[in-house]
């Protein structure tokens, strides 16, 4: 009887440990996922400002009928100062190389405004097939197709306590034009549910369709936002999860944040699914290991809570001179054989602009930042 309580004592101090080896991703996998998503060639800059009175940051791509869509964000000032704050256009390309922009489809409100989000309107589109070499199209749920967005109140760059919002469109998402919000935020730093990692402010939001309801529900949000760890006193970026069955009201996954690297920054996490792994795609910025301001790097998953980070080389990081300052802010696809990793680009004059890496060398981008003239 004694044998048998010590054989069952061991069993039970055995299995959390079990359960912890299961959820992370063997090393044999991750390098597997390295060498299938790695972009060794920098093809350059594909959507620049046409002056230096604007930065355009936070690229993502999806498909429809035969053509490439790329929603991004402008700040309207120079050198991170002066503006007003983002808005949210669209361009169009044939071949995910030469891109045309196409205009607004989140625009700032009367400058009068009372709106939570009169200043900040930041958008990503959301619902998009994120299978490896996928559709990439984007799904409709109630009829509508669905966008998060980060937005706040105080004009400047990215300043005051920003939050995260849904907006929607019944028209044609292939075609510029403005999409509709809601008045209320659907996540805020001061929600009442909101836990330390994002009581000072949120940033981008990307939300994937799970079929399966892995977490019990059907939308599943990855946020990055600032906090303070109570336990440690780091003030850092981090990226955590929110759950919805309508897109419209959200709940905090309970153990929050799912990424933390416990410095600098860690976010804009971005989701494709290779095979039976869930691939996040992010961005680090002042780190203490990297010689260098700003890079992408990946985690991967069993099941979209437990993440196995890369340790090995970062997937883009500086090293011309149009991303000298940072090469930062993934969206990474493959199509046709070929690994497209778009990123935001900054130079030393802090000028920002959306660049390309590739796994397959397709020459060099004639688009360069226009010539810098400092106000």
């Amino acid at each position: 009887m004694k044998k048998l309580f010590f054989i069952l004592l061991f069993i039970t101090m055995l299995l959390p440990s079990m359960a912890q080896q299961k959820n992370v991703i063997p090393e044999k996998v991750m390098k597997q996922i390295y060498e299938e998503v790695k972009t060794p060639y920098k093809y350059g800059m594909v959507v620049v400002p046409t002056d230096n009175k604007h930065l355009i940051d936070c690229p993502t791509i999806f498909r429809i009928k035969g053509k490439w869509y790329m929603s991004y964000i402008v700040y309207d000032g120079q050198q991170n100062k002066g503006g007003r704050g983002y808005e949210t256009h669209l361009a169009v390309s044939d071949d995910l190389l030469n891109w045309k922009k196409m205009g607004h489809i989140l625009s700032f409100p009367d400058a009068n405004s009372k709106r939570w989000d009169k200043n900040q309107r930041a958008g990503y589109i959301a619902l998009i097939d994120y299978k490896w070499g996928g559709s990439y199209e984007p799904e409709k749920f109630d009829g509508k197709y669905w966008m998060s967005y980060f937005g706040g109140e105080i004009s400047g760059y990215e300043r005051g306590c920003l939050q995260i919002g849904t907006a929607y469109t019944i028209g044609d998402i292939t075609k510029a034009h403005e999409w509709q919000v809601f008045d209320k935020p659907v996540l805020s730093p001061r929600d009442s549910s909101a836990a330390w990692w994002e009581k000072i402010t949120q940033y981008k939001s990307f939300v994937i369709k799970d079929k399966k309801k892995k977490l019990g529900f059907p939308f599943v949000m990855f946020y990055n936002a600032a906090g303070v760890n109570p336990k440690n006193n780091i003030k850092a970026e981090r990226i955590g999860i929110a759950l919805s069955n309508d897109m419209i009201h959200w709940h905090r996954y309970v153990n929050n944040p799912v990424i933390d690297h416990n410095e600098g920054i860690t976010g804009d996490g971005v989701i494709q699914k290779i095979d039976d792994v869930y691939v996040m795609f992010y961005f680090g910025a002042f780190w203490k290991k990297r010689k260098y301001g700003a890079f992408n790097t990946f985690a991967c998953s069993y099941d979209l809570v437990h993440w196995t980070k890369w340790e090995g080389e970062d997937l883009v990081f500086p090293s011309e001179e149009y991303d000298r300052r940072y090469a930062h802010k993934s969206y990474v696809i493959k199509w046709n054989g070929i690994v497209y990793h778009f990123y935001c680009a900054v130079n030393e004059n802090k000028q920002r602009g959306i660049a390309l890496a590739t796994s397959q060398n397709l020459g060099k981008s004639s688009i360069s930042f226009p010539i810098f003239e400092k106000n």
